[in-house]
């Protein structure tokens, strides 16, 4: 789920209807209050620019259609209320509220080559349910890949407890680029395997908003909201799996590009000492095939490198002192256009990458002038 901003309306709004400015002051409201676990009006008053009589107006009418909920009910017929010691106490008291993150929950689909992930949360974003579910095959017909994302959907849904009406919006991440307005660039074969009208045919079975992202976009926003990039406004995700793919943020906005390119890795093919966008799992995979040592497929077979490495196997040693070179010569590529003040790499091998970072690290100064990361 994308990071609610502090939202400020300016006055200037008045001059809307007042159906569209109610709408516009609930938003501003309902996102300041997301942001805090108690809202209270003076602080609502300071996120949204609202005046305090706008600020309460619209609290309670959220209250009444159940968004908010209201913490301590307000003293009635000028009665007065007690302090934390019991004693009277006159005036008006501070009136607090929350989010009601119940009211209904968000979907977060992960969709690649031959899984789906499908995760549905609260309006805080903590995760309720969650289920995956297996493509038959790599090539398949679109509206057989959409009635299996479907299912992992309706899965989740009844793992967390929740019905397809209380969905109120998805967002779901693909292996390809992706422009603003959620079109996929189908100028690859593997690309066009995601350009299957997930949007419109999920809203025509159930009514769902989507929105279609790219992967790695997806993995730079949550990483600036719940990361290790938190606060990070010129950052770079990099997955680092099966394919390399970055997600970039410059100045806290997501780069998309005019076809939804921006990240995309297929200029490593020029890069000295890399030469393609293969990711680590797959060159660990790939490598260790060479080596003669085991074979496996997935990240499984990816993960039994590291684990090797870490018994001290030495051709395992050997292919991570490989990989970590190949990584910073990625890394430095990167920074070299964009000097981002963190990268980070993610993807279903991240946990085990953590070995290569020494590696990287002490790479990264002969072959950037920017080489913090």
């Amino acid at each position: 789920m994308p990071r609610h901003r502090e939202v400020k309306i300016p006055q200037s709004h008045a001059a809307g209807t007042p159906q569209s400015l109610r709408r516009v002051n609930a938003q501003a409201v309902l996102a300041a209050a997301r942001t805090t676990d108690v809202a209270t009006g003076t602080g609502l008053m300071a996120a949204t620019g609202l005046t305090r009589a706008t600020v309460i107006a619209v609290c309670e009418d959220l209250v009444r259609s159940g968004w908010l909920r209201e913490l301590d009910a307000p003293a009635r017929d000028g009665a007065s209320t007690s302090n934390a010691a019991g004693k009277p106490r006159k005036g008006r008291p501070a009136r607090r509220f929350e989010l009601n993150a119940r009211a209904g929950v968000v979907l977060g689909v992960d969709i690649g080559a031959g899984t789906t992930t499908a995760a549905v949360a609260d309006l805080r974003g903590t995760v309720l349910g969650r289920a995956s579910a297996a493509f038959r095959a790599t090539d398949i017909p679109a509206e057989e890949r959409v009635s299996v994302v479907d299912r992992a959907c309706l899965d989740a849904l009844r793992e967390a407890g929740e019905t397809p009406e209380k969905v109120l919006a998805v967002t779901a991440g693909i292996a390809a680029p992706v422009d603003r307005e959620g079109t996929v660039l189908a100028a690859q074969h593997f690309w066009t395997l995601f350009d299957v009208g997930l949007r419109s045919a999920l809203h025509e079975r159930h009514g769902w908003p989507v929105r279609l992202e790219n992967d790695a976009n997806l993995a730079a926003l949550g990483e600036r909201w719940r990361g290790t990039g938190a606060g990070v406004s010129d950052l770079v995700v990099l997955l680092a799996s099966e394919r390399l793919g970055a997600g970039v943020l410059e100045s806290g906005r997501l780069l998309h590009g005019r076809a939804g390119g921006a990240g995309e890795m297929g200029f490593l093919s020029l890069v000295e000492g890399v030469g393609s966008s293969a990711g680590i799992a797959s060159l660990a995979r790939t490598w260790q095939a060479e080596a003669g040592g085991p074979t496996g497929g997935g990240q499984a077979g990816a993960r039994r490198v590291f684990a090797d490495a870490a018994a001290g196997d030495a051709a395992a040693l050997e292919i991570l002192e490989r990989l970590a070179e190949r990584m910073a010569r990625v890394i430095a590529a990167i920074a070299s256009f964009i000097n981002p003040e963190q990268v980070v790499i993610g993807g279903a091998v991240a946990d085990s990458a953590g070995a290569l970072l020494p590696g990287i690290t002490a790479a990264l100064p002969a072959l950037t002038a920017t080489p913090r990361a």
